[in-house]
């Protein structure tokens, strides 16, 4: 067994897509030269950072009195 840094493992999620939503998601995997599932990862990363950015600005915009 590995020992990895924390932020280096990897979880499994069961993940339940429609086929309609699969064939698009591989299809973009395919342009990025990306797996399914990294394709995935990617977009979840980006959502998350997205989500980190906007709640900090969101936290330090001064409030209206």
């Amino acid at each position: 067994m590995e020992n990895k840094p924390k932020e280096k493992q990897k979880k499994q999620v069961p993940l339940r897509l429609s086929a309609s939503l699969y064939n698009d998601l591989a299809q973009w995997a395919e342009d990025d030269f990306r797996s399914v599932n990294g394709q995935i990862e990617y977009l979840l990363t980006e959502c998350v950072k997205h989500r980190k950015r906007s709640r900090k600005s969101a936290t330090e915009e001064p409030e209206a009195e």
